[in-house]
């Protein structure tokens, strides 16, 4: 008799289950949309979350990890912060609900439950391969964000800040943005908790870059020590674009960010930098896919973590260059401070090569302050705690000046001193 079994389903993805089932009369979308969204449903339950024995989660067991799901609870009422750059346009999402009076001079703006109410987000609501649980997560429950559109030859001069605040419970979002071709601007993709209480929090960001666009996107993730954030980036670049992609994590319970960046176009250049801020008992995860498909495109990669207490943190960094990516030039490198005996950071870069006239390299180094750096400040009078202070601050400060403006360099090493202050 050939009997089949029905995998033993954990309190985690029970939960996933009894709430999509809770919530799918309610969820916008056409038939179609609804239609995707069960079935994504139904992969997650068959599959379950990933375990370690994935390779791309291995440092990652998300099924061990994720314990539980908090309730779905009724929307809080939120208002929406200050912009971290003074002057930027704020796109709020509260709760996972987006602000409808939301505008930004020189974009075009719809609301996403707008876009999957008429089906037009269908084509976006896919899982990028078997092992995607971020994708079929978001595309099973997401509700509501902001799709984006910037013109062709359009200069945005100030920041664009996607401000997704939320409480407790379940939030989904979703931010597409289309940069057509020679246009500029910089985007703040800003997650933050502003209450108390356990929320379960995914959202995916769909970048396409046109020829010759410039974009500095920014992730500032800032959620309560008792969250969970599954984030996912999927960028794509045509001929001669530039993308400057920085990742800030300084907050969370357990945080998985995924960035999944094709580099389409000849001449084009991706710049990703890193910050990880890690204390208390929390888990958090960065892992790039990078793949260079066409002749002549860089890319560098430099990610700087500190790491306190009993955290833990991985970077895995997976560059691929197709057989026709001639000339490419991929550097990636991993710097972390380990500041105590009971944290650790673990560090996997890979490098598949399918072409013979290339340049690429990867590095890591895992360290603790250098004695000698201390020694220096202190026999200047600097006490040791705050001579400590200076030398993490500056590790880190490195990266965040590279993005040259003043106000946003100084609204990011605000962020990262109040970390440090807190934590330290």
């Amino acid at each position: 008799m050939n009997m089949q079994t029905t995998p033993r389903l954990t309190a985690a993805e029970t939960a996933l289950v009894e709430a999509f089932g809770a919530q799918i009369g309610e969820l916008p979308g056409n038939g179609a949309v609804i239609g995707t969204r069960d079935r994504l449903l139904d992969d997650l339950k068959k599959a379950g979350l990933p375990t370690r024995r994935i390779e791309s989660w291995h440092y990652t067991d998300l099924k061990t990890l994720l314990r539980a799901i908090p309730d779905a609870v009724p929307s809080a009422v939120i208002d929406p912060l200050s912009p971290i750059v003074e002057g930027s346009a704020v796109l709020s999402v509260l709760d996972g609900i987006a602000d409808i009076k939301a505008t930004a001079d020189g974009i075009e703006l719809s609301l996403f439950k707008e876009k999957l109410a008429d089906g037009s987000a269908l084509a976006g609501l896919t899982a990028l391969d078997k092992d995607d649980a971020i994708g079929r997560i978001n595309g099973s429950f997401v509700r509501d964000g902001f799709a984006l559109v910037v013109p062709a030859g359009a200069e945005i001069a100030e920041p664009v800040e996607l401000q997704a605040l939320h409480g407790a419970g379940q939030i989904h979002t979703r931010f597409p943005a289309s940069f057509g071709a020679r246009s500029k601007a910089t985007i703040i993709e800003r997650h933050r908790a502003v209450m108390e209480g356990a929320a379960f929090v995914s959202s995916i960001s769909d970048i396409a870059l046109e020829d010759g666009a410039e974009i500095t996107w920014i992730i500032l993730q800032q959620q309560g020590a008792a969250d969970t954030h599954l984030g996912q980036i999927r960028a794509k670049l045509g001929t001669n674009a530039k993308l400057r992609l920085f990742v800030v994590n300084a907050g969370g319970k357990l945080v998985r960010q995924e960035l999944r960046i094709d580099v389409q176009g000849e001449g084009a250049e991706l710049t990703l930098r890193g910050v990880n801020l890690l204390g208390g008992d929390t888990h958090t995860d960065v892992t790039l896919v990078l793949g260079h498909n066409v002749p002549h495109t860089n890319s560098t990669e430099i990610i700087r973590n500190v790491v306190f207490d009993k955290a833990n943190g991985v970077f895995q960094g997976m560059i691929r260059v197709a057989p026709d990516a001639q000339k490419t030039d991929a550097k990636m490198a991993c710097n972390t401070l380990l500041l105590s005996d009971d944290g650790g950071f673990s560090v996997k870069p890979e490098l598949e090569i399918f072409a013979d006239d290339v340049i690429c390299g990867h590095g890591a180094t895992v360290s603790d302050i250098d004695r000698n750096h201390l020694f220096y400040l202190m026999a200047r009078g600097v006490p040791e705690n705050k001579a400590r202070a200076m030398l993490v601050n500056a590790f880190v400060a490195e990266i965040v000046e590279e993005l040259e403006d003043e106000k946003l360099v100084e609204a990011l090493e605000g962020v990262i001193s109040a970390w440090l202050e807190k934590h330290a």
